[in-house]
């Protein structure tokens, strides 16, 4: 592939990736996506000439986004109390940044679970990892008894909701000003990890 071919390939899925975020496979078009892409269809099938065959190369891309990376909560030799606080920090500002992926994997886990499923075996995402290190800090007492599991999952629902309720929060609460939303989000990520910790350090 030339440099040409590259670059307009880069170009189809940086444009394919903005038309899914917003109408999600069903609601997209291979014509929205050319004309994103400032191509014709023709082009934009000489790459891709079936609409299935972009979507799930988009797709896995932002849904490895979403995944949380599990390097930040299995640092060796480091506190649970640390670990958390990485994972919290890289988590959240990995969805600052793309702040439309977390209703998009979520609707689209609803519409095709078995998709998500052969993309984590793909990738290797397995968790328990993060089970087995959790339980090796409740095996030392270095936390307090808790379920690992219901850890994990009140974790990643408090980092991914205020982006999923955006709409709701924004407007009870901000008035639909942005930047108090911004401060909204910069604020929430210390309180996440504050009350995780001390969800496991309560004695």
């Amino acid at each position: 592939m030339t440099l040409k071919d590259s670059a307009t390939k880069r170009r189809i899925l940086d444009s394919a990736k903005e038309v899914f975020l917003e109408k999600g496979y069903d609601g997209a078009r291979m014509l929205d996506i050319a004309n994103k892409a400032d191509i014709n269809k023709s082009m934009l099938n000489y790459y891709f000439r079936y609409k299935k065959n972009l979507f799930e190369e988009i797709f896995e891309d932002i849904f490895l986004k979403f995944v949380p990376e599990i390097s930040a909560i299995l640092i060796p030799y480091t506190p649970l109390s640390y670990k958390i606080s990485k994972f919290v920090d890289s988590y959240f500002d990995m969805l600052i940044e793309n702040p439309g992926v977390p209703n998009f994997v979520l609707n689209e886990l609803n519409k095709n679970p078995k998709r998500i499923i052969k993309i984590m075996k793909k990738h290797g995402v397995n968790p328990k990892m993060f089970i087995d290190e959790l339980n090796k800090e409740l095996q030392n007492n270095a936390i307090d008894p808790v379920n690992v599991i219901t850890l994990i999952i009140n974790t990643l629902s408090l980092c991914i909701f205020p982006f999923v309720g955006k709409p709701i929060i924004n407007t009870l609460f901000f008035n639909n000003d942005t930047s108090k939303y911004q401060i909204f989000l910069n604020e929430r990520k210390k309180e996440i990890t504050t009350l995780i910790i001390n969800s496991i350090h309560q004695q």
